[in-house]
């Protein structure tokens, strides 16, 4: 097993590593919205939340080797499903043709004050 950190997306909350390689899988622990550079959610929008979120994922991935476009699994988290459509929207424009396997959920309350976490599985 490898650790896979990068300052391109936030650090960790928690005793947890933002991925871990084994193998040839990188396995990406759920991300939010915060911006790397100051931890802070800057919008509500959830759109604006999903695209921050694709874009912590992106960065751990590139970290690893690897990128969104080896997503073989994705877990999506919302607190509303009423954005479940927005989510979708904007992850269909981050994710590439085939897209992922993936499990959808709404939750009732994250970490964080946030509407979104997504976390992945992906290949080398």
């Amino acid at each position: 097993m490898e650790e896979i950190s990068t300052d391109e997306a936030p650090e960790s909350i928690g005793p947890y590593s933002q991925a871990i390689r084994h193998g040839e899988t990188i396995h990406v622990s759920g991300q939010g919205p915060a911006n790397p550079e100051t931890r802070e959610v800057e919008t509500d929008d959830i759109r604006e939340q999903t695209a921050r979120t694709l874009e912590n994922v992106a960065a751990i991935l590139e970290a690893a080797d690897s990128s969104l476009e080896n997503v073989l699994k994705a877990n999506v988290y919302v607190t509303d499903m009423d954005d479940y459509e927005a989510v979708n929207e904007v992850y269909a424009e981050y994710m590439s043709e085939p897209f992922p396997a993936r499990c959808a959920v709404e939750v009732s309350e994250l970490p964080i004050d946030i509407g979104v976490e997504i976390e992945v599985v992906a290949a080398v």
